[in-house]
């Protein structure tokens, strides 16, 4: 038996080769060395303050925000993910992580910190289980390496900085993954039903991106476990039937209720569930598609993450965020097995070996050759391979290095000059961004690899301790990169790469919409503010330039209203800075969600500025417009019903009320149909409807949009802007684009005598 806190003794893994003697004064192996638990906590800190420093500056996702504060408000948009408190229509994912946020701002109040901070926890933790689960396997110097390189993945710390699930996601795929190394070490059955849960829940996180590492798993226990055949077989059965609970639970629970009395699931063709996970959030991601078919047609991720192929995780747009240490890892692992050589089969070390390579290689290949939607803050799943990968294999690489086996004297420090020179591609691309850095770390690197070379036939005393050192600083050097990026999102180094939709680290490389260098989602300077361009396929950002000619939601030409940014938050403070790539800092309100007292059904510090929620366009005028449309609300249950789910977002958050996004988040969900919208107004449900600006369906859905236009267009009255006071200086800020574009959007008042 061992405590949680030590690692099992290191075995023998080769025949032909075994580590060296424990050095004079280390720790019997059955006691953790006292440096083990003040690394880690140092690591925990360090990723504390990446995550959290200055967080309520950061530019949140509107879409994800509106939601949590709608879950405050409705038990029932809680459990169903909806975006408004009036249940029209859901996120287009399940609600797992909303629920965490939801339940975190029920408590202490919506804003910034109460919602991020259940994110930050899931962070910190998947660092801590991490490095339990690699120190099992390796050792304590691996776990301590593992989680460092964890806590400095660029990508990792940007995702980890915003509300969308992917944090909770990949802290559900790592707790699953250690509990099926438990259940393969122990031979016991609760840690495996333990993991079947986790990626149950990770399923209804983000639905099929959950099951990627499964098949690793499943290798993993079936063949290393020390259980007979049929003993693993129910033991496998039964873990089947508890993922297939804590998956499906909620799909079911959804089909359950009458389409009539759910709101219409977004994502989806026929607002079900089941065609979500199939659809959008499931091989549509991989394969691409028309319509809902995850975002856009084939080849249409390439907007955000570069063409799809093999290389995409080195490419302009990814490379900085992931691939840093991906050939490392890649060396590690082949190198790993071949020193494992004739182990039994039980050996957990090549077990370990087994499943974080196999979690790297499976989610590699899946982003890589996905052609739908790829966002780069996808890869941060591929983080904790890649860092257990760097921790373990690593480790192993040394002593091998140290073992006096000539044939291993090399390995070592080909990955480091490997390493060291992807390092430096790297930061060449970022054209004057710290332009010293990469001379250091090729310094550094050569006389590290130098001083490995030369001291390698060390036992103890000076030479070692030389050895060491050399060690250290090759690490030093592996990670400044890496660490650089990481840094930006907390302490601006390079610009701020915060959009809320699209978070990404460190400065722009290029990569066109989507992608750094892009100022945000899609974003570009004009007159030294972001001017809220967002891209997209087929309008998978409300707002964004859609492909084949098609109009895209939420704004004519493009464009976001005033205010709008790159988060799609409403109007506070805009886009700043004013250098090319830089996506200004927007909060909510006044740049941020604080708390305290809500006035007037407001949210509170959503701010006064009920700006440009309005996606069609509405530009700067709004806040007249929207002061209006409060006050004659009338008893209705929305306060309007506008194109797409970013826009309604920040007219949610602006106001603190319901509001119906016709079309969802891609512009292409049939959510809103002329029978639905009769109804609706006959019933006194909704009265105000906003048309024109671009707004309506971007993903072929343009014969709905022209049935429901005519008709509101025949059987409402247009509102005037002498009826709200619109006045030229209304628009201040405003440019003469977004003015013009203004004067394309109306609003329509609807009663119940006006359905015939």
């Amino acid at each position: 038996m061992t405590s949680a806190t030590d690692p099992l003794p290191h075995p023998t893994v080769s025949p032909d080769w075994a580590p060296p003697a424990p050095a004079a004064g280390a720790p019997p192996p059955d006691r953790a060395p006292r440096w083990s638990l003040p690394a880690l906590l140092a690591i925990l800190v360090l990723a504390a303050v990446l995550y959290g420093w200055n967080l309520s500056g950061s530019s949140l996702n509107s879409f994800y925000s509106a939601a949590v504060y709608s879950g405050t408000k409705s038990w029932e948009a809680w459990f169903f993910g909806s975006l408004d408190a009036g249940n029209f229509i859901t996120v287009d994912k399940p609600p797992f992580a909303l629920m965490i946020m939801g339940l975190s701002c029920r408590v202490l109040g919506f804003g910034t910190w109460q919602m991020m901070l259940p994110e930050v926890a899931a962070a910190l933790g998947t660092i801590w289980i991490l490095h339990a689960t690699v120190k099992r396997a390796f050792g304590h110097a691996a776990a301590a390496l593992a989680a460092l390189v964890l806590a400095l993945t660029p990508i990792t710390v940007a995702i980890n900085r915003d509300n969308n699930p992917d944090t909770v996601l990949v802290l559900l795929m790592v707790g699953g993954a250690a509990l099926a190394l438990r259940a393969t070490r122990d031979d016991r059955l609760l840690p495996l039903l333990g993991s079947a849960v986790c990626f149950g829940l990770a399923f209804n996180t983000k639905m099929l991106q959950g099951y990627i590492a499964l098949p690793a798993v499943f290798a993993v226990y079936l063949y290393a476990s020390g259980l007979g055949w049929r003993k693993k077989a129910v033991n496998l059965a039964l873990a089947a039937v508890a993922l297939a609970v804590s998956s499906f639970w909620w799909a079911t629970a959804v089909s359950l209720v009458p389409a009539d009395d759910r709101p219409y699931i977004g994502g989806s063709t026929d607002g079900g569930a089941w065609d979500l996970i199939m659809g959008y959030n499931g091989l549509g991601r991989v394969l691409g598609g028309e319509g809902n078919g995850g975002g856009g047609g084939a080849g249409a991720g390439g907007t955000f993450a570069g063409t799809a192929g093999i290389g995409r995780m080195f490419n302009d747009v990814l490379g900085g965020q992931i691939s840093w240490l991906i050939p490392f890892a890649g060396i590690a692992l082949v190198a790993g097995l071949a020193l494992c050589g004739r182990a039994p089969r039980t050996d957990m070390t090549r077990a370990a070996l087994v499943l974080w390579g196999g979690w790297l290689v499976l989610h590699y290949l899946t982003f890589a050759m996905a052609e739908g939607t790829m966002h780069p803050y996808y890869t941060t799943a591929l983080a904790p391979g890649v860092a257990a990968l760097c921790g373990g294999g690593g480790v192993m690489l040394w002593r091998a290095f140290r073992g006096g086996d000539a044939r291993w004297s090399w390995v070592l420090p080909a990955g480091l000059v490997v390493t060291g020179v992807w390092a430096i591609v790297l930061l060449r691309r970022a054209t004057g961004w710290n332009t010293w850095l990469w001379p250091a770390v090729g310094v550094v690197m050569a006389l590290a690899v130098v001083g490995l070379a030369v001291l390698r036939p060390a036992g103890s005393g000076t030479r070692f301790r030389l050895l060491a050192v050399s060690l250290a600083a090759a690490i030093v050097a592996a990670l400044a990169g890496p660490a650089a990026y990481a840094a930006s999102p907390a302490f601006g180094s390079a610009g701020g790469m915060m959009g809320g939709t699209n978070p990404t680290a460190g400065p722009s490389t290029g990569g066109g919409m989507g992608g750094p260098g892009g100022g945000g989602p899609g974003g570009r300077m004009r007159d030294g503010r972001e001017d809220g361009r967002q891209g997209g396929a087929n309008g998978e950002f409300p707002g964004g330039g859609a492909q084949g000619g098609q109009t895209p939601p939420g704004g004519d030409d493009g464009a976001l209203p005033q205010g709008g940014g790159t988060s799609g938050a409403p109007s506070g403070q805009g886009g700043q800075g004013g250098q090319s790539g830089q996506s200004g800092q927007q909060g909510y309100g006044n740049g941020e969600l604080p708390g305290g007292d809500a006035q007037g059904g407001t949210p509170a510090g959503m701010g006064a500025g009920m700006g440009a929620g309005m996606g069609g366009g509405m530009g700067g005028a709004d806040s007249a417009l929207v002061s209006y449309l409060e006050k004659h609300q009338d008893g209705a249950t929305w306060l309007i019903a506008v194109s797409n789910s970013q826009s309604a977002g920040q007219l949610i958050l602006s106001t603190g009320r319901p509001v119906i996004s016709m079309f969802g988040f891609t512009g292409s969900d049939g959510a809103m149909t002329l029978a639905r919208l009769e109804e609706l107004v006959k019933n006194g449900e909704l009265h105000y409807i906003q048309l024109g600006g671009g707004g309506g369906p971007g993903g072929g859905n343009n014969s709905l949009l022209t049935e429901i236009t005519a008709w509101v267009q025949k059987n409402g009255t247009a509102v005037k802007e002498s009826a709200y006071g619109a006045t030229s200086a209304s628009s201040s800020g405003a440019d003469a684009s977004s003015a013009a574009q203004s004067s394309r959007s109306t609003v329509y008042r609807l009663d119940p005598s006006d359905v015939s």
